[in-house]
């Protein structure tokens, strides 16, 4: 049927009559954080993900009268919105972190790089990844973490949308063609591609996580003391929490350091007053960030007398230890992350 002014489009019980703006809004924004979910997944970046549910929305209300009810507005949205992401994705080069690129660096001839000009994956808070609706479903961390999110870019842009909307988002398989206009057959053979390739990206055990939403009390306990490591810029308390093959970054810096002894070195020459590398006093204030132990670092370069946003940092643990540490400098997600400008109180 066609949409006229005086009919509606029904999804769950809720009506909006063509020309209500309100009530429109009021539909589609039901489906807001899984929208911003699933093409932040596709994207890899936050901000962009932002840009194409809001450009989902537009394209909707523009194409309303198009909608025939032969589905949910749920899948509708789905439909316009992986296939905005599609638009954004052709022809770009994939969002990447630091050990995508290049061997690591050696802290003893390598300095801080310039900063790359690279597409580089961005991290998304916890916040945006809460239920708004007690009936929504919470956003495991088994797909939300950098592991997958890093693997998944790998996969050629129709792969990734059949892997997401069949294995994460559990759709059928007539209605993942549906979204991507193409064949059942079509989207099982991309499928089976893409899984073989997230075979070979993924760590060997990634199959044994769990899809928790929540840091476990090993996981809180690794979070604290490496906090507090920073906050005392004590290389040898962080020394005690680092997996022998842990690996550190810090994207856009496009070099990044394999090994325990490599990353102490490098974080021992930055938090040394006297060193030349010296990036200032730091502290660590914890936030959520991609389901992992994360915390927000400022920083108080010298000479100066306050601190300021500095970097993002995300780590992986395994049985007590840290695997990854990724600190994304980039102060201006610190808003979205919803920190101010300065440490909380207690914190300063």
């Amino acid at each position: 049927m066609d949409v006229k002014r005086d009919d509606v489009v029904r999804d769950g019980g809720a009506a909006v009559p063509e020309g209500g703006g309100e009530e429109f809004a009021a539909l589609v924004r039901r489906h807001e954080r899984e929208l911003r979910v699933h093409c932040y997944r596709m994207l890899g970046s936050v901000e962009e993900a932002e840009d194409v549910v809001q450009e989902t929305f537009l394209r909707a209300w523009k194409n309303l009268d198009r909608f025939e009810g032969r589905s949910t507005v749920r899948a509708w949205l789905y439909r316009i919105a992986t296939n905005a992401c599609l638009d954004v994705l052709g022809g770009r080069a994939r969002r990447v972190l630091p050990h995508d690129l290049a061997p690591p660096a050696d802290p003893e001839t390598s300095g801080l790089p310039p900063r790359g000009e690279v597409p580089w994956l961005q991290p998304i808070p916890d916040r945006l990844l809460d239920a708004a609706e007690p009936d929504a479903v919470v956003v495991g961390r088994e797909t939300i973490e950098l592991a997958f999110l890093t693997a998944i870019q790998h996969l050629p842009a129709r792969q990734r949308a059949a892997l997401i909307l069949r294995d994460v988002l559990g759709f059928p398989a007539r209605s993942t063609a549906d979204v991507l206009e193409t064949s059942v057959a079509s989207v099982n053979s991309a499928l089976q591609r893409a899984r073989a390739t997230m075979r070979d990206r993924l760590p060997p055990h990634r199959l044994n996580w769990t899809a928790r939403a929540e840091l476990d009390p090993e996981e809180r306990e690794v979070l604290r003391r490496y906090m507090d490591a920073i906050n005392r810029a004590d290389p040898a308390a962080m020394a005690d929490l680092l997996a022998a093959e842990v690996r550190a970054m810090m994207p856009p810096y496009p070099a990044w350091f394999q090994g325990r002894e490599a990353v102490l070195a490098t974080l021992a020459t930055s938090w040394d007053p006297g060193s030349p590398h010296y990036v200032g006093a730091l502290k660590a204030v914890p936030v959520g960030s991609n389901r992992q132990p994360a915390a927000a670092l400022y920083v108080r370069p010298p000479g100066r007398a306050d601190h300021r946003p500095f970097a993002l940092g995300v780590l992986t643990v395994e049985d007590a230890r840290i695997t990854e540490m990724v600190a994304f400098h980039e102060p201006r997600l610190f808003p979205l992350f919803g920190l101010d400008d300065r440490p909380p109180a207690g914190h300063r």
